[in-house]
């Protein structure tokens, strides 16, 4: 048996911070967390030196980094992913695909499974996001223009290799036709459905709510709200996605906190609203740890030719946010920086709740007894020192 204990640590608890307090590992679980843990004369000894002790960072919508997408569908594209995203505090993820062709869908649900039982040598593969083909085709904002699905229950049919211990989540335009079909077959089988890149009005996302959808991909971005939906019909003004998410206290949501898709307004209006319900997610392409210039998004070669500048992604002509380019531990300090919340409510946003949405809050997302012993060890100004999964390092 491995047994490790991290002592000298300020730990980041679910409801604080708790300093100069230990935490004894074994076989990559935790065994006990305290200020008088008894640490056994064989442990290895793991000075935190005063640093935050951080629950490994949970990212849900993530597609790619280090120069890589998950979209390319390699076994080298997927490591380099999690391998960039480790460097940021980032101990599991769910891959995320693009737009793409339905032989490529077959292929990145058919990967992500592969890697359930496969190391990384980064972030472990946790799950996995269908992100695409049920898109409202006029909301798919910068993904490749290619292949658009009509929801069918049948379609379930291809979900089988996942379950609640690696859960698969599809994102359905609810306003498609088939939308409903295909969110009741998803959740029959345990999958869980989101909204995104969709012009619903509140009605039919009130009504997706019914058949089973529990939570709306990132809040206020492709999705419609009453200006949108003015557009279509002057009056009365009608209530949108945006709306539906901030009012249905069911539902989760998330926010990309990179400083770039979203001013510190909308990041402290979400906080208030949707606490508790709201987490972080990266949502970050190729370009993530990568120089300025131009990627694909998506599938290389066959994806959407995008430019990282000024530290987002952005359409060639620079009138779209295309993406975005920054980790999770980013994502932390903007947050942090523009709620002005206590650091351990923003840390849980990055780690408890991503893993509470997705159904592994037993397994992930904070410092517990019988969790897997994932950490981020953060400086006092919120950088990364050092990462690790199942109590050995990673990065």
């Amino acid at each position: 048996m491995t047994t490790v204990a991290f002592v000298n640590a300020n730990v980041v608890l679910p409801d604080g911070i708790a300093n100069r307090w230990s935490v004894l590992c074994r076989d990559g679980r935790i065994e006990s967390v305290g200020a008088d843990c008894t640490i056994p004369a064989d442990a290895e000894r793991l000075d935190v030196s005063g640093n935050y002790l951080c629950p490994g960072f949970v990212d849900i919508h993530v597609h790619g980094g280090g120069g890589a997408d998950f979209m390319d569908l390699t076994d080298d594209a997927f490591r380099t992913v999690c391998q960039t995203h480790a460097r940021h505090g980032t101990t599991s993820l769910t891959p995320t695909s693009t737009v793409a062709s339905t032989l490529e869908y077959k292929r990145f649900l058919e990967l992500c499974s592969r890697f359930r039982e496969m190391s990384t040598g980064g972030a472990r593969v946790v799950g996995c996001h269908l992100y695409g083909p049920y898109f409202l085709p006029a909301a798919k904002g910068c993904h490749p223009n290619a292949e658009f699905l009509t929801p069918h229950a049948n379609d379930a049919n291809a979900y089988r290799e996942f379950d609640n211990s690696f859960p698969l989540t599809v994102t359905i335009a609810p306003e498609l036709s088939g939308a409903e079909e295909l969110t009741r077959a998803c959740r029959k089988r345990g999958v869980r459905v989101n909204i995104g890149h969709s012009y619903a009005t509140f009605e039919q996302v009130e009504a997706a709510v019914g058949w089973g959808a529990t939570h709306v991909d990132h809040l206020f971005c492709a999705m419609s709200d009453r200006a949108r939906l003015r557009q279509l019909q002057a009056f009365p003004m009608r209530a949108g996605v945006m709306e539906a998410t901030l009012f249905f206290e069911e539902l989760t949501t998330e926010v990309i906190a990179d400083g770039k898709h979203l001013d510190d307004s909308l990041l402290r209006l979400a906080f208030k609203l949707k606490n508790g319900k709201l987490a972080l997610v990266t949502d970050s392409m190729r370009a993530i740890d990568m120089p300025d210039g131009e990627y694909w998004f998506g599938p290389e070669g066959t994806g959407e030719r995008v430019r990282k500048s000024h530290g987002v992604g952005v359409t060639l002509d620079g009138t779209a946010l295309a993406s975005a380019v920054m980790g999770m531990d980013h994502c932390i300090r903007t947050m942090m920086r523009a709620t002005r919340a206590p650091a351990h409510e923003i840390i849980h946003m990055a780690s408890l709740t991503p893993a509470t949405i997705i159904g592994l809050k037993r397994e992930l997302g904070s410092i517990e007894v019988g969790k897997r012993a994932d950490f981020a060890v953060m400086n006092s100004e919120w950088q990364v020192q050092a990462v690790y999964s199942g109590a050995e390092k990673i990065a």
